[in-house]
């Protein structure tokens, strides 16, 4: 009986710290957003930082992103035609690929990845910086740490999210067509005509529209974790852990929301 009560009262004691964190991200991230822009319209803009942080966050990240998506769309396309094929459907696989990694796998692991690598490199590099004051030196110089810490990495992601997200889709379809030729005996011209007849404008907008949400989620969410950090190394290591987590689980959220609205909206459009 004892057992059970302190059960029941370490329950509600983690159930009220985790409520706490929610509560003070949302806050805190509110108030960095607000923050972030009206910095952004005022001068000065460190171009050379941002282009810097386009290089970093978002060419290095190109090679993880990439081997995922190929190797997704070969798993897709091998996984479909093996279960098509009982039923005499394996020809329906380049729609069905292309269509999946168009509008949904391709932006979501894209971001995931991201996530994983940017996320937590953001957090630990401000967070580094935070910990050893060198955030509160850059104040005492007369520069706002949102400016020149915040500003470059939201924009880099916004701006390079969508571009790795597109080069990802293609890239993953392609990877699905090798399969489909060597596997399923599917012609390479057959397998691309038909994933181009079953897209529209609208399948590969959707996905990328996606993607512009999800960076920000991932620059916001790293930047406010590695301002907030404290307790020196440790107090690194559990930002970075936290602004990954956080950043996947909003982007899993926000998948859903997202797609709905989309789904709404071309539901009107196409009737």
């Amino acid at each position: 009986m004892e057992r059970t009560k302190e059960l029941v009262e370490l329950t509600g004691k983690r159930s009220l710290s985790v409520f706490r964190e929610i509560v003070d991200f949302l806050g805190g991230s509110v108030n960095l957003v607000y923050a972030t822009a009206r910095t952004l319209f005022s001068r000065p803009f460190y171009f050379r930082l941002f282009l810097d942080q386009c290089y970093a966050l978002g060419v290095k990240s190109a090679s993880l992103v990439f081997i995922t998506a190929v190797f997704t769309g070969m798993v897709m396309s091998l996984q479909f035609g093996l279960g098509l094929e009982r039923f005499g459907g394996k020809l329906y696989v380049p729609k069905i690929v292309g269509l999946s990694i168009m509008r949904e796998l391709g932006p979501v692991l894209t971001c995931l990845m991201l996530a994983a690598r940017v996320g937590s490199g953001i957090a630990a590099e401000i967070g580094s910086m935070n910990v050893t004051q060198q955030v509160d030196a850059i104040r005492a110089l007369g520069t706002d740490p949102i400016r020149k810490l915040v500003i470059p990495r939201v924009l880099a992601l916004l701006v390079l999210t969508p571009l790795l997200t597109a080069m990802a889709d293609l890239i993953g379809v392609a990877g699905g067509m090798v399969i489909s030729s060597y596997e399923l005996n599917v012609h390479p011209d057959y397998y691309f005509h038909n994933a181009l007849l079953s897209l529209r404008t609208s399948d590969f907008m959707v996905g990328v529209s996606k993607t512009v949400f999800f960076g920000f989620i991932i620059a916001v969410t790293g930047c406010y974790y590695g301002l907030k950090t404290e307790g020196g190394t440790q107090g690194v290591g559990q930002s970075t852990t936290r602004s990954v987590v956080t950043a996947s689980i909003l982007i899993t959220i926000w998948d859903f929301i997202l797609t709905k609205i989309f789904w709404v909206f071309e539901r009107g459009m196409y009737g």
